[in-house]
Order: structure tokens, then sequence, then C-alpha cells
């Protein structure tokens, strides 16, 4: 076993050694495990969160934004009218396993059920993989739709994280989807640069370099404490491998639902190559509605942030519905 793991690539290591107790995560911070009651509510969606992770969060504080994000919590058994496993009802909208088409001009693959980091405000928390993803890596119906549908000309690689398949999957799915003419781009949602930075290796980077579609990264960061300087030297080790970074977050109780924090977020992802491009309202997934933040404080604090910031680091407020042509703009609309 221990020959096995040192054959295996840093990050997989990484990944492999991630904390998954909540007594212990405590116990790394200096918090008294009877403080929660995470261990007997886990459920079906356990905790999970890399060691590097954690080494950024703040000993002693159990109110700490990244510890907020992924500690399992007695909120979550509260039954809340209007939030349920299929907030977005994507099962509706499944062409293929695994393939969402809700949009013109794009389709959203989710490749696979694993992650690096279980978010407590997971939209897809409740999500069935086994049922809904392409099976035990056949891409080929995947592969016939994207072909028959031209006017399709973005793919969108979700999950789970599609960062967590190998290089060589990653490469040979490329490969197929680099012979349809009319893809042009392949964007990648990916939370693995901010939690995993060691991810970002140098075989992944040549894939993304000698790709033929052009590469988006969409990140999804929440707070300006995610970003220390290994995930700094990711990114901008992405960037440099031809990578268009944006990122997207989620508007959070108790977390990021401060003008200063969310303009420090954009200020130090600026700082790092990446674009503002999303701030989401929760969506309605069970188990997470204690982290709602209403509409209206969520539209004063995008008036906070369209008083500090220049334009372009002002991300767009947004909410997606089911059955929409498109996510619903918030800000400055809804008041």
């Amino acid at each position: 076993m221990k020959a096995e793991l040192r054959r295996r690539p840093l990050w997989q290591t990484e990944l492999a050694n991630s904390v998954t107790s909540p007594a212990e995560l405590l116990r790394m911070l200096d918090l008294d495990p009877e403080q929660i009651a995470g261990d007997d509510i886990r459920g079906n969606f356990p905790l999970r969160v890399p060691r590097g992770y954690v080494r950024r969060m703040a000993r002693g504080d159990i109110n700490d934004p990244l510890l907020r994000q992924v500690l399992p919590v007695r909120e979550e058994t509260v039954q809340t009218p209007g939030f349920g496993p299929d907030p977005l009802q994507e099962l509706k909208n499944m062409p293929e396993p695994g393939l969402l088409h809700k949009y013109h001009g794009r389709a959203l693959l989710t490749v696979t059920g694993a992650c690096a980091i279980h978010c407590r405000y997971c939209f897809r928390r409740h999500f069935p993989y086994s049922e809904a993803n392409p099976g035990a890596g056949d891409w080929q119906s995947v592969i016939r739709y994207l072909c028959r549908h031209t006017d399709i000309n973005e793919l969108i690689l979700s999950g789970g994280d599609p960062l967590s398949l190998s290089n060589q999957r990653l490469v040979r799915f490329s490969e197929q989807l680099g012979e349809i003419p009319h893809l042009q781009i392949l964007r990648i949602h990916t939370r693995m640069p901010v939690v995993l930075p060691e991810r970002i290796e140098q075989h992944l980077l040549e894939w993304l370099d000698h790709l033929r579609l052009k590469a988006v990264v969409v990140i999804h960061c929440n707070h300006a404490n995610e970003i220390n300087d290994e995930v700094a030297d990711a990114l901008s080790r992405l960037a440099n491998a031809g990578a268009t970074l944006l990122n997207q977050s989620v508007l959070l109780k108790g977390i990021n639902d401060t003008g200063t924090d969310l303009a420090r977020l954009s200020e130090v992802l600026f700082a790092t190559g990446v674009l503002p491009y999303y701030l989401h309202q929760l969506d309605h997934v069970a188990g997470a509605a204690h982290l709602e933040v209403d509409d209206r404080t969520a539209c004063t604090l995008m008036d906070e942030l369209h008083a500090v910031l220049p334009g372009y680091l002002v991300p767009r407020l947004v909410r997606e519905e089911p059955g929409k042509p498109g996510k619903t703009l918030l800000w400055p609309t809804a008041r």
C-alpha cells in the first residue's frame, strides 16, 4: 500500500489523505468536537476537506469562513419548505446520462461525482451520480449527441469536479471533442485550484496548452482567505497555459455576506489573474437553507461593491431557475 501511495501523483496522495471526520477537523483547529453534532448528521453527504485547506482556517474560531463552508451542523437536518434534493430540476433536462442541455449554444456534462471538498451548500449534494453520469467513462453517447447538435459550440465540464479525473481520461475525452468541428470552447468548472492546488501540475498544464478548443477555467472561490501563495501560483500557471480564468461564488450567510468580504475577494482574485464572474444566490437544496441570504440584502451588498470597485471587479448577482433560458440577473433589477 505504501509503495502504491508513492507512485501516485502528489495531488492524489493529498486527496486520499483528506480529513473526513468532523471530530478530527475540530481537534486540528483546537475546537471542542462537542460543539457540533457533525458526526451524527452527515448522512449520505460526508465531510471531505484537504488538509492544506484546513491549514488556512483560523484556529480556535468556530465561525471561520472556510470552516463554515465544510463543517456539518445540526441546521442541515431542518426541513425547509421550498428546499429539495434537485433544486434546478436537472434530471429533467438530461438527453443523455450526465449531459444537461438547457441553454442555447452550450451544454454541460457532469463527468464525475468525485470532488476534493464537500461544501455544505452544494446544489448537487443529493445528485444521483451513479444514474446520471456517462457509465464507466463511456462518452460515446455524449459524443454522438454533440455531433448531432451543431448549435452547441461550448461544452462545460462539471461534476463533482472534472479535475478529479486523471490526466489520461481528460486527454482521451478532449481528443474526441476536438474532432467535433462546431465545438470551439471547453469550459471547466472546478474548485481544485483553490482547495487542492497540487492538482495543477505539469501534465495537466500541458494538456490545456495543447487543446484545440479554447480553454476557460471557472474556479469557485467564496472568500479571500481561501487564496494563499500556493493557490495564487496554481492560478498563474493555468493562465500561462492559455486558460481564461473566471470565478463564481455563492453568497453565504455568515461566510461572505458583507461588502468588505466581497470587495476583498474581488481584489484578491484580480491580483491572481482571475476576473469575478458570478455571485450566485443560494440554490434551494435541502440541507442548506440556514446559509441563505435574502435578495434585498444581496442587492444592498451589490450597491456597496458598485460604490467601491471598478465595474470589471463587480460580479453579476444571479439566480439559476428551472426552465429559464439563462440565469436570472438580480441586481440592479431585484429590490
